[in-house]
């Protein structure tokens, strides 16, 4: 396999809500894309996350050494890093395979990754179908829309003192408003699009409610997943 960078790459950049988090958006990332497909289908997928609802598997080499020669290039300036060199914490292949009704409470509302401010997070889309993207959230009691060490203690005690009546969060996973939580950004799953933000930020996949949830990577919601440090 062979993977190269889309000749025409298009980078835009977009601010997140009321607290204007970064976030990248990279459409025509690779030239080939469809080769992942295949590499895909060859490897053993496992569920070896609490959270992530479905399976996963490591990508290969040649992807990660593209992703981080990019976002070394864009990375620090946009999300006003403190440090210059970019460290792959994390890159997977991922699929959505578990059905809405078995979801637990903790994946039925938007999340964070980290308190820390300079931790990246990316997603690259891998699917041709209608099978949602990413979409970003606002706590409508705090305000808050990035959780860092200083909120972390606040958020929870707010959750906590919703977590009855009309406020529980619903069976499903979470694709728009809720009484708990506001959209402020939604980025469409396109095939060969990556995005990053700030793994502090809250957000969620957008997963509608006639969703396939095939683990067959040539049918299902296959993206590639990856943490970045920044040291």
């Amino acid at each position: 396999m062979h993977l190269s960078l889309h000749n025409n790459m298009a980078i835009s950049v977009h601010q997140l809500g009321a607290e204007q988090a970064p976030l990248l958006v990279i459409d025509n990332f690779l030239q080939n894309p469809e080769l992942l497909l295949d590499h895909a289908s060859q490897q053993s997928f496992e569920y070896n996350s609490p959270f992530y609802p479905g399976p996963r598997a490591l990508a290969p080499k040649e992807f990660q050494l593209l992703l981080m020669s990019t976002l070394q290039l864009h990375a620090p300036s946009i999300f006003a890093l403190t440090g210059n060199k970019l460290s792959l914490a994390l890159c997977h292949y991922s699929l959505v395979t578990t059905p809405a009704k078995q979801l637990k409470l903790l994946q039925r509302i938007p999340h964070f990754d980290s308190v820390e401010q300079n931790a990246l997070a990316s997603v690259f889309y891998l699917f041709k179908q209608d099978f949602g993207g990413t979409s970003f959230y606002r706590h409508k009691k705090t305000g808050f829309e990035y959780i860092d060490a200083s909120r972390q203690l606040t958020y929870y005690k707010s959750l906590e003192s919703e977590n009855d009546g009309d406020n529980i969060p619903q069976e499903g996973y979470i694709n728009g408003n809720t009484p708990l939580f506001e959209r402020i950004n939604e980025q469409k799953g396109i095939f060969n699009r990556l995005i990053v933000y700030r793994r502090n930020s809250l957000h969620s996949g957008s997963i509608p409610t006639d969703f396939n949830f095939s683990d067959d990577p040539q049918k299902g919601r296959l993206t590639i997943s990856s943490f970045i440090d920044c040291l």
